[in-house]
């Protein structure tokens, strides 16, 4: 039990950590996000009961990044695996501050254009890949869970490790539509990942995990409903840059899915929405992404959030199930 506990004291330092600079960045942050009116606006086609949200601050990630990279500093110091992490939360994270910034604060409703917003997420995914490639003893070998097994993508690695990564970034970033969710869900992915890191002896990268999973329950301090700020793009983005980035580095890109199945399940819902209605103008849900679906059905927002959290706890524990 010591030897344990002593393993993942790091992680657990950074957990704790990670929550208490959240909770006390909150304090200033969101009076300040007021002051610039960075109020979030609420689509009109949406619930109903959603338009009192209106104004309610947003871009609360900028102290959730802010608690992450000063935890992973603090606790693990600098390394390259460290930065490289770093480095993929905050590009994502200020992709999506430059899409809330325009539209919250410059009032400019479309943002970053769809395609803007794409080509840079693919820049930072792709750098992403190439360390990884140039780093990792793996080489293009991808690790399969079910199958326990490498397989090599040879020269569709690095596309693949890309599709991965731009997929799950906006899977978190769909998910981030009830006042807790994204937070609730994203905790458990980052605690699995953690002890997983721990566990093959990546110190670093379970630290980095522990950081983000700790940031996300302060910021629930806040964001629980009814919610005093809105993680926004810029919150929403960083996370999944950096549970992709931590599953990269660790070869377990293919975990993802299984652990993260809840923000597939809101991708998916999207993309089924969309081409149904539009090549036969029927719906399949009753709104997409698939929690405003159980909203319209009669499910409150808390029954959402609850649910969908403890879904991603049991696919982490299948996750570990496979894993080990």
């Amino acid at each position: 039990m010591d030897f344990i506990l002593q393993n993942y004291y790091p992680m657990i330092t950074a957990i704790a950590m990670a929550f208490v600079i959240t909770v006390i960045l909150g304090f200033p942050s969101i009076p300040l996000l007021r002051r610039i009116k960075a109020g979030q606006s609420i689509r009109e086609d949406g619930p109903q009961s959603h338009l009192k949200k209106a104004g309610t601050p947003t871009m609360g990630g900028l102290f959730m990044i802010g608690a992450i990279v000063v935890t992973a500093l603090i606790v693990e110091g600098m390394s390259k695996d460290i930065l490289v992490l770093i480095l993929a939360a905050v590009g994502f994270g200020a992709i999506g501050f430059i899409d809330d910034f325009i539209k919250v604060v410059l009032k400019r409703n479309l943002g970053l254009r769809a395609y803007q917003k794409m080509a840079l997420q693919i820049a930072v995914a792709a750098a992403l890949a190439v360390y990884q490639l140039k780093v990792s003893a793996f080489g293009t070998h991808v690790y399969i869970p079910i199958a326990d097994i490498n397989v090599n993508f040879g020269i569709m690695y690095i596309p693949f490790i890309v599709f991965v990564t731009v997929a799950m970034v906006n899977s978190v970033n769909l998910t981030d539509g009830l006042d807790g969710l994204a937070s609730g869900v994203t905790i458990p992915v980052c605690l699995f990942l953690g002890m997983t890191a721990v566990g093959f002896a990546y110190e670093g990268l379970g630290v980095f995990a522990g950081a983000v999973a700790g940031a996300c329950s302060g910021f629930l301090v806040y964001n629980h409903k009814p919610a005093k700020v809105f993680m926004g793009d810029t919150g929403s983005l960083a996370l999944g840059g950096a549970i992709s980035a931590v599953a990269v580095l660790m070869n377990m890109t293919m975990i993802i899915p299984v652990v993260g199945m809840v923000f597939v399940a809101e991708a998916v819902s999207v993309i089924i929405q969309v081409y149904v209605y539009k090549t036969s103008k029927r719906r399949v849900f009753k709104m997409a992404p698939l929690h405003h679906h159980f909203e319209l059905s009669g499910w409150s927002e808390v029954k959402v959030v609850w649910v969908f959290s403890a879904v991603s706890v049991v696919l982490c524990i299948i996750g570990a199930l496979i894993i080990w």
